[in-house]
C-alpha cells in the first residue's frame, strides 16, 4: 500500500547532555517527487551511529552541523521506487546518506547500489557499509598491525569494534576487546573469535588489561576515551599506534572533558596517535567494500545487527541506546 505522507524527523534544538524528545519533531510531509536526474528511495532501515551526537552539536567538527529545522542526517538503506536517473531503476536496493525519513530523493551522491541476495539490507549500513569501512581503514592504514602484535579495541561488541578485532585476527594478531558486561564479552570471544575480552564494568580494568595483554599493547583502536584510554596508555608498547575513531564517553558531556591523565605515555613510548574519519579514504571505498565482502563471503567476518522497531517515532529513544550501552551490535532502526 502506498503511503499518503512522508514521515520525517527534523532537528528543532541543539541538545544539552543526552538527546531529548523535544530536540526533534516527527512530522508528516508531502512525499517528494524526483526531478530530472534524481530518484526516490523508500527507506526501510536507518543507521544509528555515535557520530550523530556530534552532527547535531554547534561545535566545530569534520562536517557542518545539521541545520535547525532540517531533516536529521543519517545513513540508510531501502529500495528505489521512482527514478529519473539512468543508473538507478525502480526495485534497485541502495544505501547511502538518505536521512531519517520514509522517502528520500537523491541524485546519486553518497548513494550506491547493494545486493540484498548476498547480505541482509541492514548489513549494508553496518559491517558492509560505513562501520566496516571505518574498521578497515582505521586499523590497516593507521594502526598498521603486524603479525604477532597485540591489538586492543574498545566497544568491541559494537559495529566498528567487532570488525577491528576480526580483521586483526585475519592479519595474524592477538585481538583483545573491551566491552560492557559478561554477555557482550562472551560474544566477542566465543562468537567473534577474539583472544580475550575485558568487562570494563567489572571494576578491575587495569588489572584485567595487564592479564589479557602480558606483552603490552601495540595497537589500540580508540572508540571510547576517558578512563579506558588512560588504562590502555599505561600498557602501550614502544612505537605503538592509536587510531582515534571516536570518544563516545564524552559525547553527551555538558562540561569540558579533561584530557588523558596518562598523556606522558605518548612521549615516553613514542606513540603515534591519529584521529580520522572514514571519508579521509573516500577515493578507496571500492577497495574496502571488495575486501570486506570477500572476507564476509568466506566466513571470516561475522556481523551482528541490533534492529529496533518503532519507525521514525522511536528515533530519539533508540539513538540514546548508543550512549548508555543499551545496544548489542550495529544499531539499526526499522521504518
Amino acid at each position: 500500500m502506498t503511503e499518503a505522507a512522508n514521515r520525517v524527523v527534523r532537528l528543532r534544538s541543539r541538545p544539552v547532555g543526552m538527546v531529548k524528545h523535544d530536540d526533534f519533531e516527527v512530522v508528516d510531509e508531502p512525499i517528494p517527487e524526483p526531478g530530472e536526474g534524481e530518484f526516490r528511495v523508500k527507506v526501510e532501515y536507518v543507521s544509528l551511529d555515535p557520530a550523530m551526537r556530534g552532527w547535531i552539536s554547534p561545535g566545530k567538527s569534520y562536517v557542518p552541523p545539521v541545520p535547525i529545522d532540517a531533516v536529521m542526517r543519517s545513513f540508510a538503506a531501502g529500495y528505489v521506487d521512482k527514478s529519473n536517473h539512468p543508473d538507478f531503476q525502480p526495485g534497485d536496493a541502495v544505501a547511502g546518506m538518505l536521512s531519517v525519513q520514509h522517502y528520500a530523493v537523491s541524485r546519486g551522491e553518497r548513494c550506491y547500489k547493494v545486493d540484498p541476495s548476498k547480505a541482509p539490507l541492514p548489513r549494508w549500513i553496518g559491517g558492509l557499509g560505513m562501520p566496516g569501512q571505518t574498521a578497515y581503514f582505521g586499523l590497516l592504514e593507521i594502526g598498521k598491525p603486524k603479525p604477532g602484535e597485540t591489538v586492543v579495541v574498545a566497544a568491541a561488541s559494537g559495529a566498528v569494534g567487532s570488525l577491528v578485532g576480526q580483521i586483526a585476527k585475519i592479519k595474524g594478531c592477538r585481538a583483545v576487546g573491551i566491552a560492557g558486561g559478561p554477555e557482550k564479552c562472551r560474544y566477542v570471544v566465543e562468537e567473534l573469535g577474539f583472544d580475550a575480552c575485558i568487562d570494563y564494568k567489572a571494576g578491575n580494568l587495569a588489572e584485567d588489561l595487564k592479564a589479557a595483554c602480558p606483552d603490552g599493547i601495540d595497537v589500540y583502536f580508540e572508540n571510547v576515551g576517558g578512563e579506558i584510554l588512560d588504562a590502555v596508555l599505561a600498557r602501550m608498547n614502544m612505537f605503538g599506534r592509536i587510531p582515534v575513531c571516536g570518544l563516545i564517553s564524552a559525547y553527551n558531556s555538558t562540561e569540558p572533558v579533561p584530557g588523558p591523565t596518562n598523556f606522558r605515555s605518548i612521549l615516553v613510548n613514542r606513540l603515534t596517535v591519529r584521529g580520522f574519519i572514514v571519508f579521509d579514504f573516500a577515493d578507496r571505498m571500492a577497495e574496502a567494500n571488495e575486501q570486506l565482502g570477500n572476507w564476509h563471503a568466506e566466513g571470516k567476518l561475522k556481523m551482528r545487527e541490533d534492529v529496533r522497531e518503532g519507525g521514525v517515532d522511536a528515533f530519539t529513544d533508540v539513538l540514546n541506546l548508543l550512549y548508555t550501552g543499551g545496544n548489542f551490535g550495529k544499531l539499526v532502526l526499522k521504518l
